[in-house]
């Protein structure tokens, strides 16, 4: 029969044991420095803390399947070694996470390894972060700076992305393309607020979703706010869509529609109110229904509607060789649009414009 003695001993050495061998709150919360510790270790944490970590060559910072709940914080300067490849560089999924960054953190993508000026063309190139399956959940205060190729794809139920700055103005010089900022789409609830982007393609793209917001927004040196291409793709609608308050200077375009040739679908419930544009190259407004194989025709087919568009105070100026507004429709398609304190001035007026409502000017 053991002692007392020894069996009070016996315990006090296994709690030991145990205590040091998995205390919980090693296991609640995690500071990883390499992808493939914060892989591995994902599931048992409810905080992680990425701490300077250096992604290898074709390997994605994989963060998805995370447990509900779980907070996630990029700390220092992440760094990606170069491969040529599709990517995502990172790739996030999980219910009701939330993605932060700590004060003085980067996410340093150095995109000019890849940039050829050739965008999806030319070398291969990984695309930034994927939030497919992010669903109620935030990302903010995010740093980065030269993204290889596009930047956000969210497909993601109700998440909300504040304060993200995404800094590719290296590759207006080096050659960056097709840089956008965020791409939505099958999403219902995104909200985008207050982003600061310069880069080389579309600050917003919204190819098909849901209830998204946009606000707050300065949108630099790219393609401007668009919705779309719609078309073509699994999912064709796109439906209560508020684009607010933001800036869009030294850009091609400003506000721009578009959709497929010969597609169907439909655009509905669009806002774009307090647009202030400055320097634009091509078009202040565009909204324009013949897009094929990613260039316009300038023949418009009718089976993507676009319907309950308002636009207010959008106003600005545009470059002398640039257009102020060019509104190209299908016979029949548009219809039902509000338009109140459109003002766009310094470029040209189109002679092209076609089957737009009436209470639209070009």
């Amino acid at each position: 029969m053991h002692s007392f003695a020894s069996l009070l001993a016996y315990g006090l050495a296994a709690g030991a044991t145990l205590a040091s061998a998995s205390p919980i709150e090693a296991r609640d919360s995690c500071t990883f420095t390499t992808a493939a510790a914060a892989k591995a270790g994902k599931a048992k944490c409810s905080t992680i803390t990425l701490d300077s970590i250096k992604v290898p060559a074709g390997t994605t910072l994989d963060l998805t399947g995370l447990t509900s709940g779980t907070k996630v914080i990029f700390e220092g300067t992440t760094t990606f070694d170069y491969e040529e490849w599709a990517g995502p560089l990172i790739s996030m999924s999980g219910k009701d996470i939330t993605v932060t960054g700590a004060s003085g953190h980067l996410i340093n993508c150095d995109g000019s390894r890849w940039w050829d000026g050739k965008g999806t063309s030319g070398k291969k190139k990984p695309k930034f972060f994927y939030a497919h399956g992010l669903d109620s959940s935030s990302i903010t205060g995010l740093n980065i700076k030269n993204t290889p190729l596009m930047a956000f794809s969210v497909e993601s139920d109700d998440i909300t992305l504040t304060d993200i700055t995404i800094n590719n103005a290296d590759g207006d010089s080096l050659g960056g393309h097709n840089t956008d900022a965020f791409d939505v789409g099958n999403s219902v609830g995104v909200n985008i607020i207050k982003p600061w982007v310069h880069n080389q393609d579309d600050c917003l793209a919204i190819n098909s979703g849901e209830n998204i917001w946009f606000t707050g927004g300065t949108c630099i040196g790219g393609h401007g706010l668009s919705i779309g291409s719609v078309g073509d793709r699994s999912n064709n609608v796109v439906k209560n869509v508020t684009i607010e308050h933001s800036t869009v200077s030294n850009s091609e375009n400003a506000v721009r529609i578009k959709t497929i040739s010969g597609a169907t679908g439909s655009v509905s419930e669009i806002t774009y109110s307090n647009i202030v544009m400055s320097g634009i190259s091509d078009y202040g407004v565009v909204i324009q229904q013949d897009y094929e194989d990613g260039k316009p025709t300038g023949k418009p087919t009718n089976g993507v509607t676009i319907t309950d568009v308002k636009l207010e105070s959008v106003t600005g100026t545009v470059d002398s060789k640039a257009t102020d507004i060019y509104l190209l429709c299908g016979s029949g398609s548009c219809s039902d649009w509000t338009w109140d304190d459109v003002k766009v001035t310094g470029g040209k007026k189109s002679s092209a414009c076609k089957n737009y409502p009436s209470v639209a000017s070009c």
